[in-house]
Formats: structure tokens, sequence, C-alpha cells
């Protein structure tokens, strides 16, 4: 690629713990399963890292990747076990710079968050999860992240939101969430992050969220409520006539500045055309004018289900475009996108064959140009 061109990636890569029960002797939820499963060097976790190794990206969101706080080693040993030791036969590829947080899912509540009488993990906590950390966020990079400048948005307040879509009981026609919950509740249902990235001595910003399913709830719509407004987030946090509002965990108000260059990245969990998403969320997103949308597709996923003509645009399993990769129109010219699915005659199939194989999502990746 040209010496200003950079691949920039996207990938759900269903590295929590959940996927591992039952597995190498792991009989229940564990919040150390990840780390039992990279040291029995899992075919799963090789299949993801040839996958990655195979794309080659020069950033790369993860989703998906649990994290147990400073002292975990997990990442460390998925980049140094796995992505930089060759994977049938491909070249080694290595992350000199990472960033790893916490996230929402799994962290305790004081509220009865689904309105069963009764206070539980997972279902009472900021974000779905067993424990803190599961189904946690990584960014690798070959280029210096300014860790010094990083903004992270985990407590952000959904109710600080102007215009948010506070849920309500159809029923009673009152507030799903109790008085004293809904000023509590925060927005990220994992957390939203800001990384400044140097490529060339030109920063970008590197905007990183997985939003929460939007099922899984009931007709008042709480988690598709949430949905849209975590994706709303970043469509206002791009432009600055809208991010005014918005302060981050050391308090610092409003969003980037005219003309930042920007990528958009992560799971989002939403479509504008198929699944169960407000699909006017995700929409202003892709239609935003601080937006380019590469519109990545894939043989594939169009062969995967070829009675829905989007397919071609499908990045999850179950036939949905969930996974995104979305550059800002400033600073960046597209070169080239795609979606790692193979088709079943292709030797790379039997990464993604079923879900026991890597993930029930594909990498999604995008080639740009810096200009300016």
């Amino acid at each position: 690629m040209e010496k200003d061109t950079i691949r920039v990636a996207t990938f759900n890569v269903s590295m929590d713990a959940s996927n591992y029960v039952n597995s190498h002797k792991n009989k229940k939820l564990s919040s150390d399963a990840l780390n039992q499963a990279l040291d029995a060097h899992h075919s799963q976790i090789k299949n993801i890292a040839e996958i990655i190794q195979q794309i080659n990206p020069d950033i790369i969101l993860l989703n998906e990747f649990d994290y147990q706080g400073q002292q975990d080693k997990a990442l460390i040993k998925f980049m140094t076990l796995y992505l930089e030791k060759s994977q049938n036969n491909q070249s080694p590829i290595k992350f000199p710079y990472y960033y790893q947080a916490d996230v929402n899912t799994g962290v305790k509540t004081k509220f009865d968050l689904n309105n069963d009488a009764k206070i539980t993990t997972p279902a009472d906590t900021y974000g779905f999860g067993s424990f803190p950390g599961q189904y946690g966020m990584a960014i690798l990079s070959k280029y210096p992240i300014d860790k010094t400048a990083i903004r992270t948005f985990q407590y952000f307040k959904w109710k600080d939101m102007p215009g948010a879509l506070k849920p309500v009981d159809p029923k009673t026609n009152n507030s799903w969430y109790s008085e004293q919950a809904w000023a509590d509740f925060r927005l990220s249902s994992k957390s939203h992050w800001d990384i400044p990235i140097s490529i060339n001595n030109k920063k970008i910003h590197v905007l990183a969220s997985h939003p929460t399913p939007p099922v899984f709830d009931g007709p008042e719509d709480r988690n598709g409520k949430r949905n849209h407004d975590e994706i709303r987030f970043w469509v206002d946090y791009v432009d600055p006539l809208k991010s005014s509002y918005i302060y981050d965990d050391n308090n610092k108000y409003g969003g980037l500045s005219k003309d930042s260059r920007f990528v958009i990245l992560g799971d989002l969990n939403a479509s504008n055309l198929d699944g169960d998403a407000i699909y006017n969320g995700i929409n202003s997103l892709l239609t935003s004018p601080f937006i380019q949308d590469p519109k990545p597709e894939s043989l594939g996923g169009a062969s995967h289900n070829s009675n829905n003509s989007n397919a071609k645009y499908h990045t999850a399993f179950w036939g949905m475009r969930a996974d995104y990769v979305l550059p800002s129109v400033s600073g960046w010219v597209i070169k080239k996108s795609g979606i790692f699915w193979p088709n079943k005659e292709d030797t790379a199939y039997q990464l993604i064959k079923d879900r026991n194989a890597s993930s029930d999502h594909r990498l999604v990746w995008v080639d740009l140009t810096l200009t300016k």
C-alpha cells in the first residue's frame, strides 16, 4: 500500500468467557476463562489470529475481548502467543501499541433495572455481563497511541443526552426505570472511547464502542432505545454544533473540532436495512455529513443468504450488517474495503465455517489514504 495509506479494521472476536464454557475443563462461567483458553492454545483463538494475520490491519478494534483490569495478561498473551507467531503459514503481525480500559458490562448497580422485583447479575448491571469486563474492548495499533489524550465516556449518564429516548412502560405510561435508577444510569453498555493515534505526524481519532443489542427486552424497548442513543452519541460527538453537552470521564466537555480526522469502529448491533434496531439511529450515523460510508462487501456473505439483497453487506452470521469502519469526510480518501467472509469453495472458509471456528461476526476492513 502507499506510504500514507493504512488499513483500519474492526472485529467482534467472541473471545468472552461464555465462549469457553465446557471447553478445556471450564465447567462454569469464570472471569479467568479467556486466560485459561489462551494458555491452552485454543483452536478458535488460533483461527481468530489467522484471520487478523491474513488481513494485516494497521489498526484494529477487538470487541468481546474480556478485560480483568490492569493486571490482566490476556491481551498480551493474545498478541505474543498468537498474533506474533505464524498461524497456518501466515506472516506474524506485531502491534507495538495497544489500549484497554474498564467497561460497564457486569458492573453492579443498586437498582432493579429489568423490573423483576430483584437485583441480580447480569440483568441489573450497567451493561449485561456476568462479571466486570466481560465483552470488553481493545485497540491494537502499529502507530503510536497518545495515551495522555485518550478520552473515555464510561460514566456519561444517559439522562444527560438532550432528547434521550427514555424507556416508558406501555402498560402504565410511566418511566420504565425508577427515578433514582434513571438519574444514575450510564449510556454506554460497554464504553465509548476517543483514542488519538499519530500517523506520519498526523493525528487521527479512533472512536470505538460496542452498543447493546436492541433486543432481549420487552415492549418498552429499553435496549433498542439505548442502542439508538449509544449510536447517536457519535453522531453528536463529531458535530461541533451538537456536542457541547458531552462530557468525558475527566469532566471535559465537548466533542471533536471541525475538520478532525477520525474513524468510527465497532460492532454497533444495528442496521438500517435488517434486524430489530431503531433504523433512524444507525441511519443518522451513516448519512451524517461528517462521515463516509465505504459499504464493504463480501462474496461469502452474499452467498450465505442469497435470498436477501442486502446480504453482500452483512457482517454477522445471522444476517445483518452490524460491524462498521466509518471514516470522516475530512482527511481521508477511501481506497478499498472488504469483509472477511470467504466462499465455501475457498480454503479459508474453514476459519469461519461455524460458530466454533472463530466468531459469529466477520472482520471488516477499510484502506484509507491520508490527505492534507
